[in-house]
């Protein structure tokens, strides 16, 4: 599947998801959307060799299951996912979930705004971004 590009949205709440999907369709980018809704699902699908890897992951912290903290570990102690682009999305405003975050190596640390158009303009800009502006390191090369 190469030139695909994905986005895995790892989501619980149905209302960010569904403005999420808005905004990606507005974009024309929403054939680009994976979800999953717990951080299981985020793992099952990120660490299965069969799946293609998503360019971006938008990682919500409270999630069921295993939380966006532990996902985040885990994706980076993977030799398959460890360099893959994460961006923390979430309502947490909490100043441990934000050094949490950076120290288990997130890539970017956005709070969802609580708008729904600032929420839709903050997911537009975070896909033209990182689906057309960043150069993603090649998976599974070491340096």
């Amino acid at each position: 599947m190469s030139g695909t590009k994905l986005i895995l949205l790892v989501e619980d709440n149905p209302d960010d998801e569904e403005l999420t999907r808005i905004a990606f369709q507005e974009n024309g980018m929403l054939d680009q959307l994976v979800v999953a809704r717990d951080g299981v699902e985020a793992l099952d699908y990120l660490l299965n060799q069969g799946k293609p890897l998503p360019q971006l992951v938008l990682l919500d912290l409270k999630l069921p299951k295993l939380d966006g903290l532990e996902v985040l570990k885990r994706l980076r102690e993977n030799e398959r996912t460890r360099l893959l682009p994460v961006v923390v999305m979430t309502s947490s405003k909490q100043e441990s979930d934000l050094i949490a975050s950076y120290s288990l190596g997130c890539n970017s640390y956005v709070p969802k705004p609580v708008d729904f158009n600032q929420f839709t303009d903050a997911v537009r800009q975070l896909g033209i971004y990182w689906m057309s502006l960043n150069i993603p390191a090649p998976q599974g090369k070491k340096p």
